[in-house]
């Protein structure tokens, strides 16, 4: 197939760019380096060292033999946006360029605008792009979990069956979003469906839980493949931090009573999502939803895992909750349509663990301890970003480019 990631120099994006590529799609790859940015005004780097889109490019090229197209823009232009569909004239798109961390979100108002304005428009600008370039590219979108909340009750994949007086219909699963960012992928989603019901789109709406783990087998072809690895209290997933903790000495830092109940799934079944989803299109004018996840854990359950396979000696601290969120909750989450696809996961357990210790191991000597802590506090307006070498950004976000 001929796919489209947009996204495609970030955490996830460039491993499935060349995950897709070695199975032998043609693979196009659209980003304009916003979240290189981010690290910027946070003050803050990759644990792995990471090169440039171009550097990577001529790598992949040079040990697997084939071509990825790369094209630098952004999303919210809409000119650039139809051209580059119009250009590469993709059978799919998978599209990962969006501005992706809560705590960023909840920096302040700026942030939150930026995050939600970012997000909705560049995915408007492309659902008006496939609807006027060609209605038949499939639109495979990261949603998250994090969309649904914490309800007492089952979470269905994207809806749920309702009777209401006597009558019943299929409607969509209520929504009890945690941030500014996970609302603009509650927006997303809405304003998806309703391109799919109106223009006769069709889209695949993957709903994932968080991503641990960096290496891919097609990131370790070289160290110029390798994608990022983020551990700092605003991008740094919770698994990828507890293990950064371990290894420097620095105690895991549980938020709160650690019960929060998350999904969670291993980067390689990521690539295997996203591939197994656009060899399974929906059909024409057909918007559905997967819950992209393998396993549940709570927070603390992760702290424990980690210090019991680090092979020294591991402590859990448990801090004031940043966030405003259910410490202990219900948490039971529909996740069978992608393995009914064929998804054979990838558990979590020691020797995955192992592997994460590793890299963290190799790179600890740009581990940067002062960018672990939680710089955002959900319940502040107006958060002052304490990460190492933060930049002072006196000037609008609106100005500054967006994520591809």
């Amino acid at each position: 197939m001929r796919i489209l990631v947009l996204g495609g120099d970030g955490y996830l994006g460039w491993p499935v760019a060349l995950h897709l590529s070695g199975r032998g799609h043609e693979v196009g790859v659209v980003d304009n380096f916003a979240r290189r940015q981010y690290d910027f005004e946070m003050g803050v780097d990759s644990l792995v060292p990471i090169s440039h889109l171009q550097r990577r490019v001529r790598v992949w090229r040079e040990v697997s033999g084939l071509e990825i197209s790369a094209y630098v823009g952004d999303l919210t232009d809409a000119s650039f946006v139809h051209r580059t569909v119009k250009e590469f004239a993709p059978e799919a798109i998978v599209h990962f360029a969006e501005q992706r961390s809560a705590p960023y979100s909840m920096i302040d108002q700026s942030h939150a605008v930026y995050t939600q304005v970012n997000n909705v428009s560049g995915t408007l600008n492309l659902l008006y792009a496939i609807a006027d370039v060609d209605p038949s590219i499939h639109l495979v979108k990261l949603g998250t979990m994090g969309e649904y909340g914490t309800p007492n009750i089952d979470i269905e994949e994207g809806f749920i069956e309702i009777t209401h007086r006597g009558r019943t219909d299929v409607l969509p699963y209520p929504k009890q979003p945690g941030s500014f960012y996970h609302l603009s992928k509650v927006h997303d989603s809405h304003n998806i469906m309703f391109a799919c019901r109106i223009w006769g789109l069709r889209s695949t709406d993957l709903n994932q839980g968080i991503v641990y783990g960096q290496e891919t087998p097609e990131t370790l072809l070289h160290p110029d493949l390798a994608t990022r690895f983020d551990y700092d209290g605003v991008f740094g997933t919770v698994l990828n931090r507890f293990c950064v903790q371990a290894v420097v000495g620095h105690p895991l830092t549980v938020y709160g009573k650690g019960g929060q109940t998350r999904g969670m799934l291993d980067i390689r079944d990521t690539l295997a999502c996203i591939e197994l989803a656009c060899l399974n299109p929906p059909d024409q004018g057909e918007y559905r939803v997967f819950n992209q996840f393998t396993e549940s854990f709570s927070v603390l359950q992760l702290a424990e895992m980690v210090v019991e396979a680090y092979p020294g000696k591991a402590e859990i601290a448990h801090l004031d909750d940043p966030r405003v969120e259910k410490e202990e909750h219900y948490y039971r989450a529909a996740h069978t349509k992608l393995l009914d696809l064929g998804l054979v996961p990838h558990l979590l357990g020691p020797r995955t663990l192992a592997s994460i210790l590793s890299v963290v191991e190799r790179h600890r000597d740009r581990v940067d301890p002062r960018a672990i802590e939680p710089t955002v506090e959900w319940r502040s307006t107006a958060n002052v970003l304490r990460t190492s070498g933060a930049a002072d950004r006196a000037t609008s976000l609106e100005t500054e480019p967006s994520d591809a």
